[in-house]
């Protein structure tokens, strides 16, 4: 029975070998892993940077909106100055 118990084995071991884990495939494995965290961590400081600039560009152009409102209605106010000036101008060289 022993006999055949070790021809067993020795057979088990011949058709699927016990894979021992050395300190290489323990290191690679780490490396790897290391590789992974790192590339997710750049991936999502450039998906903040990315949302931080967005957010930065939004407000500028909110800005821009304004201000272009702004020129707008300044730009009305000085056309009504010329025109009451033209107006007035008229007025005084009539009197003369």
């Amino acid at each position: 029975m022993k006999d055949k118990d070790e021809l067993l084995d020795s057979i088990e071991e011949v058709i699927a070998p016990k894979k021992k884990l050395d300190v290489n495939y323990l290191a690679m494995t780490y490396l790897v892993m290391a590789i992974v965290i790192a590339l997710a961590f750049f991936k999502i400081y450039i998906h903040q940077q990315i949302y931080y600039e967005s957010r930065k560009i939004a407000k500028l152009r909110a800005e821009r909106d304004l201000l272009k409102e702004e020129n707008k209605v300044i730009e009305s106010s000085v056309e009504a100055m010329r025109f009451k000036n033209q107006i007035a101008d008229t007025m005084f060289d009539d009197e003369e």
